[in-house]
């Protein structure tokens, strides 16, 4: 392999995505790496500004002038940081959220765009291909043991997602097949009819293979979104799934506009329900009820997405 054949890898690659293209507004209106710093203060819950510098790799005098501008743009609000009172902590106000939102809808359109010219038994293939290129090129992170990736749902998977609930749930708790027709109901309400901006599953992978699941859709209240059917592979659990998992759903229903985020569960789910008392639910109300050939204890959780000031 030659610096040739790199470069030539690189400008096809650049001419797919399109990252050259500012005729496709794909960033506008801002430049590429002001866009790459919106995308990272959107998907870290805090970060300093030493903190961007070191990921993104750049100048800290180049870094201090995009920050400056978001500032006056009111994308941004810097202080104090947390760990140490001589750094700066830069956050996304509601403006900057909603700018971010709009940059990752783009990014998405444009990769499904993508991937929509590629057959899927090719996209298994082009995945691993990536992995391996970011592997050997120094992500420890993509080729490892151990690794998790979210992904949409292809061919099969929402039939995954009713078989895997079925099933674990009768082997842990006993649940009989009315949950299973409960789960097949969910999903086929939202093959059938959903909005992508503001509906969504996510199949997680670990290694490569289908290890857990979950659903944002809307609830029947204005400004609310539910989430539902979260379920973690039992091998699976203690790599962060879960977590993630419910970290991807209340990024997305902020970012779609949703005020309120709410879910219904059962207490005898007790790791379920510690994973939403770490991201901030709230237990509003609680009702027994006799459901899947079980005595249970239903749970209302809430999380406030958006505070007075958003």
């Amino acid at each position: 392999m030659s610096v040739q054949d790199v470069r030539a890898f690189n400008r096809f690659y650049t001419g797919v995505i399109g990252a050259l293209d500012y005729g496709r507004h794909l960033y506008a209106p801002y430049t590429l790496t002001e866009a790459r710093v919106l995308y990272e203060l959107a998907h870290a819950a805090r970060l300093d500004a030493a903190d961007l510098r070191t990921r993104l790799g750049l100048d800290a005098g180049y870094l201090s002038r995009i920050l400056n501008r978001f500032e006056d743009g009111g994308l941004i609000e810097r202080g104090p940081s947390d760990s140490d009172p001589r750094r700066r902590r830069v956050r996304l106000t509601g403006p900057g959220r909603e700018a971010a939102g709009l940059l990752d809808e783009r990014a998405r359109d444009t990769v499904g765009a993508l991937l929509g010219t590629v057959a899927p038994r090719d996209r298994t293939r082009l995945a691993e291909a990536m992995r391996a290129i970011r592997g050997i090129l120094g992500d420890d992170s993509a080729t490892g043991p151990g690794e998790v990736v979210l992904r949409e749902p292809g061919p099969g998977d929402l039939g995954w997602i009713v078989q895997r609930n079925a099933a674990l749930y009768a082997a842990e708790y006993g649940w009989d097949s009315d949950y299973e027709g409960l789960v097949a109901r969910i999903v086929a309400d939202f093959a059938e009819d959903h909005d992508p901006h503001r509906e969504r599953v996510w199949i997680a992978e670990l290694d490569g293979r289908p290890a857990g699941c979950v659903m944002c859709v809307r609830d029947d209240a204005p400004g609310t979104a539910r989430l539902r059917l979260l379920l973690v592979e039992p091998e699976a659990r203690g790599h962060g799934i879960g977590d993630r998992l419910v970290r991807a759903v209340i990024g997305f229903a902020r970012e779609a506009g949703y005020r309120d985020l709410v879910l219904w569960t059962n207490d005898v789910l007790g790791s379920a329900r510690r994973i939403y008392q770490r991201h901030g639910f709230a237990l509003v109300a609680e009702k027994p009820h006799r459901s899947f050939g079980q005595d249970l204890l239903g749970q209302d959780w809430r999380l406030e997405l958006h505070g007075p000031g958003d």
